[in-house]
């Protein structure tokens, strides 16, 4: 696997795929840099070399030029972060990018407008990505985020640079974790997967049965479970079609070994709200006008024991609807052992939407392994399959 740390920028231009699809306020202030901020060492390692960087991003979905959506919106933050001018180019292609590619020095930072203003980009356009191409020595693909996709600068313009490509640092840290997982795991390996609906976990499942030794289910999956097994589930999300499918999940899992651990007792609420009327019941004896919106005590004091003997920890969805305070219990708990289990030697793989923002709202960002940046990407990873980004580094 080919990194920045196997190439020499000193006088070259490297063009690199970032992910920038930060989000904004209504006055286009960044709201959150963590995107930014983890390319940042990538960006530090080429201009130490005496490099130059042109960074090219997407940024929101545009329907052809739209003002909102342009990049120059992130040039402050983007500077504030590098530490250092981050110069604009008012275009991605042509004679604007071009001339201003061509007036960049050693050491300097130049960031193009969106790709996603041309529809080329989506489309994998092999003539816009070799417009692309032509801008830099070497191509570095630093954005995990849409590496399972097969855009124009994730995946077509790696061939314009047969020999003079790369991963930058934070994409080969997640493929990395990502095979701690999956590959080069320690036992025992314990998968938490939380969220609302078994059918789109249905083949990160069947994928990593083979390569876990226990599975906690949690979140809004558990009551398609708890039904297929006979239980009562009031009010609680459910997916009635499902329910053949968890029923053979737990079949499945029984013959390859692996222990599933389902809640036995949930925090329910008359009402999906935060000031709901809520009590500890059974998980297969939730009453008609009730839905189950937390894992309760008992389930959590199950769940410890497992997570706390894992050696290997992956962590994808919540174990309840954590955004409301009084049903948050559950997902923090489990962040906390995570972070002991972590702290006493054990590897733990945060990824998904929800985790991550739940990991950044407790702030149990420094006290796991490592926290994902993207969350399709991974989740395809997780199934199993071969992501178009990585493949055109790799080929």
């Amino acid at each position: 696997m080919k990194t920045i740390n196997d190439f020499d920028f000193k006088n070259k231009k490297a063009i690199i795929r970032v992910d920038f699809n930060v989000p904004l306020d209504d006055n286009f202030n960044v709201t959150d840099a963590t995107r930014i901020e983890a390319a940042k060492p990538t960006i530090d390692k080429i201009i130490a070399d005496g490099g130059s960087v042109i960074l090219m991003s997407h940024l929101g979905r545009p329907k052809g030029v739209e003002k909102k959506y342009s990049l120059e919106h992130i040039v402050k933050k983007s500077t504030e972060i590098l530490d250092q001018e981050v110069y604009f180019a008012s275009d991605c292609i042509g004679e604007v990018a071009e001339k201003a590619v061509a007036n960049l020095k050693s050491g300097e930072i130049l960031l193009l407008e969106n790709l996603r203003f041309y529809k080329e980009e989506e489309a994998g356009d092999v003539e816009f990505a070799k417009k692309l191409a032509s801008l830099g020595d070497i191509y570095v693909n630093d954005a995990f985020g849409t590496a399972h996709r097969a855009h124009a600068s994730t995946t077509i313009i790696a061939q314009f640079f047969p020999k003079d490509k790369c991963f930058g640092l934070l994409l080969a840290r997640e493929i990395e974790s990502l095979n701690k997982v999956l590959k080069d795991s320690v036992k025992p390996v314990t998968a938490v997967l939380g969220g609302s609906k078994v059918s789109s976990k249905i083949t990160v499942i069947e994928n990593i049965l083979d390569k876990v030794d226990h599975m906690i289910i949690g979140g809004g999956m558990t009551f398609t479970f708890v039904k297929a097994l006979g239980g009562k589930v009031g009010n609680s999300i459910c997916e009635d079609d499902k329910q053949e499918l968890a029923l053979e999940i737990l079949r499945l899992a029984k013959e390859k070994g692996v222990q599933i651990h389902i809640p036995v007792d949930v925090v329910a609420a008359d009402d999906f709200s935060n000031d709901a009327n809520t009590k500890i019941v059974d998980v297969r004896e939730i009453p008609d006008g009730w839905e189950g919106l937390d894992a309760g005590p008992k389930s959590l004091e199950a769940f410890k024991k497992v997570i706390l003997e894992s050696k290997t920890i992956l962590w994808n969805g919540p174990l309840g609807v954590f955004e409301m305070e009084n049903f948050a219990k559950g997902t923090i708990a489990l962040g906390n052992y995570i972070a002991e289990a972590t702290a006493n030697g054990a590897f733990s793989l945060v990824g998904g939407g929800d985790s991550v923002a739940a990991v950044k709202q407790f702030g149990f960002e420094d006290k796991v392994s490592y926290v994902s940046t993207g969350g399709g990407a991974m989740l395809e990873m997780l199934e199993g399959r071969i992501l178009p980004g990585i493949a055109a580094i790799l080929d």
